[in-house]
């Protein structure tokens, strides 16, 4: 493993355990030329999943991109990184477990706008705006009211 801050590409490892689960293996390295730590993450290598664009790009999943848009999203709101993290996971798990490899990007945006709903109101109508693109104030009021009626 190369070590990120000196670039040599041995070390050893420090200690060993799993998270999330059980589906990853967390392990602290050691550089054995700096001897600065870092950490590395051991998951199980699956079929990638191909993310169908609007414009009929394809790209494959990536997680990273995902958890960017939530955090953009919950940006100076009460929502834990942990719970951020678990909706990933969630999303990811259902990509993972449906029979289609190739999925279109709306779906990925369904899936994150319903979790991010049910977690902060705020963040929700930041997500979809982004999401949805809303073209004027009119399309962004109409949100609004849906999650306003939803409550009554």
């Amino acid at each position: 493993m190369k070590c990120p801050y000196c670039g040599f590409t041995d070390s050893k490892v420090i200690d060993s355990r799993p998270t999330d689960e059980g589906e990853r293996i967390r392990r602290r390295r050691e550089c054995l030329r700096c001897a600065k730590r870092f950490t590395t993450y051991e998951v199980v290598e699956s079929v990638p999943i191909v993310v169908v664009k609007k414009d009929k790009s394809r790209e494959t999943f990536d997680r990273n991109k995902l958890m960017n848009g939530l955090l953009r999203a919950c940006e100076k709101r009460p929502v834990s990184m942990e719970t951020l993290e678990n909706i990933v996971d969630e999303i990811e798990g259902l990509l993972q477990n449906s029979l289609d490899r190739e999925v279109p990007s709306n779906m990925i945006g369904t899936y994150a706008m319903e979790r991010l709903k049910a977690v902060d109101e705020v963040a929700y109508v930041r997500f979809a705006s982004v999401y949805r693109q809303f073209k004027d104030i009119n399309s962004f009021m109409e949100e609004l009211y849906k999650i306003i009626n939803a409550k009554s």
